[in-house]
Formats: structure tokens, sequence, C-alpha cells
């Protein structure tokens, strides 16, 4: 079968001339199906040529002699200190050439966390970083150092994925995995109090307080006088351990589970 074209963009010579060395060096290696006989059809890899920017690139492609257009665009996602710059490229690629496959290469985020604090916010932005490749017109988007150290591994990974027919192909090592998510979750169920109990008058007092109500409206909805809601609410804060505000009893009832969200029916002032 006629192996896989592959251009590649990337600021760093090193990485430019090491992806082409080893890709070329693939023989037959990607998966790309099954045949009519249900057997995995593969194919090798060829990379036609390499360019340092953007405007190499689109002279190559607008004057494709004396190489037949790409299959595939391995593109880096930072250029010369520009943090996205690959994504601008991506779009004029995509724009004009929307045949191409864009995988967006990075090692933007794989550097280690400082810390299980900053998991979330970078969760966060890589996921705003992958959809703007997405909309731009990248296909992939594949870690540099994935294995814990370059390997081209991911980006064949990436290639087979979309050659058997896959959307889009995702490879991150900072993204949470299933372990670490039941580890998360199993760490939170831990802190979970489960001695505390409310009476339905207690749960409906936090559901009202939720819902905005005052230590009045409570009273009257409950049928029970001012001092005895303010009383409850007391004996609530010490059930929960924590100063007497309402604010702060909705969130702890909440995180421990005693009150959910849901059955709250906000007030329409």
């Amino acid at each position: 079968m006629e192996p896989i074209k592959i251009m590649i963009v990337d600021d760093e010579p090193i990485i430019r001339k090491a992806l082409k060395a080893e890709l070329n060096s693939m023989q037959g290696n990607i998966a790309c199906g099954m045949n009519d006989d249900g057997e995995i059809e593969y194919r090798s890899v060829t990379v036609l040529d390499t360019y340092a920017n953007g405007a190499q690139l689109m002279a190559a492609l607008d004057n494709p002699l004396p190489h037949p257009m790409p299959d595939y665009l391995l593109l880096d996602m930072e250029f010369q200190g520009e943090p996205t710059g690959g994504i601008f490229i991506a779009d004029r690629v995509h724009k004009k050439y929307p045949d191409i496959r864009i995988a967006i290469l990075s090692g933007r985020f794989d550097n280690p966390l400082p810390n299980e604090g900053n998991r979330i916010d970078r969760m966060l932005e890589i996921a705003r970083v992958v959809f703007e490749s997405l909309e731009h017109g990248a296909q992939a988007f594949v870690s540099k150092n994935a294995a814990g150290g370059f390997s081209v591994e991911n980006v064949l990974r990436a290639i087979e994925g979309l050659e058997r027919g896959e959307k889009y192909y995702f490879n991150y090592p900072v993204m949470m995995t299933l372990k670490e998510a039941a580890e998360l979750y199993v760490k939170h169920a831990a802190e979970m109090r489960t001695d505390i109990t409310l009476s339905e008058t207690e749960r409906n007092l936090l559901l009202l307080e939720a819902a905005g109500c005052t230590a009045s409206e409570i009273a009257s909805t409950l049928r029970e006088t001012d001092k005895s809601i303010q009383e409850r609410q007391k004996e609530l804060s010490r059930k929960l351990d924590i100063v007497n505000k309402s604010s702060a009893r909705i969130a702890k009832a909440m995180q421990y589970g005693l009150i959910d969200g849901r059955d709250i029916k906000y007030l329409k002032r």
C-alpha cells in the first residue's frame, strides 16, 4: 500500500530532525483498519519534508512540486515564544487544504505540577487549548513527552487512531486518569461525615435558608416562632461544627450530602 505522507512544522531543529529520522525508519507500523478478508492492513510512513515556520510550510503547500501533498501535518503548538502560534497555522492550512489531517504536538503542559491543588486549573487550561485547536482544524493533540521523554510512538498512535476512523485523537499525561479519579472519590468519601443526622424540620430549615428565606419567613413556613427557629439554627451550627452563619450551614450540609441542591426552590423577589 502507498505510504502515509507527512510534513512536519516545528521551530526546534532537533525535534524536526528526530521526528523525520524515526518516522522514516518505520516500515509497515501503522495499522489502518481491516481488509475484506478481516485481516489488519498496515502502512508505512514517509516524511516529505520539515519546516521551521508557517510561511515555509504554506509556500511548500502552494507549490507542491517536487513533493505531493501530505496526508498529515505534524504541527508544533508553540512558535518562538507564542504559546499557541501553531493553532493559527492550523487554521490557515485547514481553511485552504481541508483534506490534510492536522496533529498538534505540544510540550507546553509536560512539566510536573508543583502540587495537587493545581491539577484542576491545569486540566481546565489544557481543555481550553485543546478545544481551540479543534475549532481551528486540528484532529489530534499529542504530548511530546507523554512517555517520560520524546517518543515517536505518541505520534504513531495518533495517526493510527485517525486512520482507524476516529474523528479525534487526544493524548496527554497530566489529565486525571481513571485511577486518580477513583482515588479522589474515595478520599472525598472518607472525609464525609456519616454520623450527622437531620430531622425533617432541620432539613427543611436548611433548604429554606438556601432558597433565600429570612428567619421570619422560615418560622412562618414551618409554623414555629422566630425564637424557636433561631434556636434550631444555633443547634444546626453546633451539629455541623461551624460558626452560626446560614451560608456556612448550607455549604457544610451540602458538602456532607445532608441536603441536595436540586431540592432547593429559590424564591423570586
